[in-house]
């Protein structure tokens, strides 16, 4: 019997994601649901690609595939928490994208001095 190793998503905090945002190095993925974005704005510069939708979004060769992702060097995943943002890393890593980190939930962005946008 053979056992798949999960890699496990690689640590960053709020504040690297924001200063790596800030210089363009980074790219911020926000996978939480509709209302959520519409009720609290979301991370300035962040796509947003609810959880139940990233595997289709996030594949290159499927029709929704978001093309800013293409080619997008390292991503931070974050969510209300950090519950979600931890699978959406992991199948990230699943799908081959090399560097995904999960910054946790919106408010560590906002706490890290992270500004908002409307989603």
């Amino acid at each position: 019997m053979f056992f798949l190793r999960q890699q496990r998503p690689q640590g960053m905090t709020a504040a690297e994601a924001i200063a790596q945002s800030d210089e363009g190095a980074i790219t911020v993925i926000d996978v939480r649901e509709h209302g959520e974005v519409a009720n609290s704005g979301k991370a300035m510069g962040a796509i947003h690609i609810p959880l139940m939708r990233l595997r289709d979004m996030a594949d290159p060769r499927h029709p929704d595939f978001i093309a800013e992702l293409k080619d997008c060097g390292p991503i931070a995943v974050y969510c209300a928490s950090g519950a979600r943002s931890h699978s959406a890393a992991m199948m990230l890593q699943q799908m081959g994208y090399d560097e995904v980190h999960n910054i946790g939930g919106l408010a560590h962005w906002v706490q890290a001095g992270g500004a908002l946008e409307q989603g």
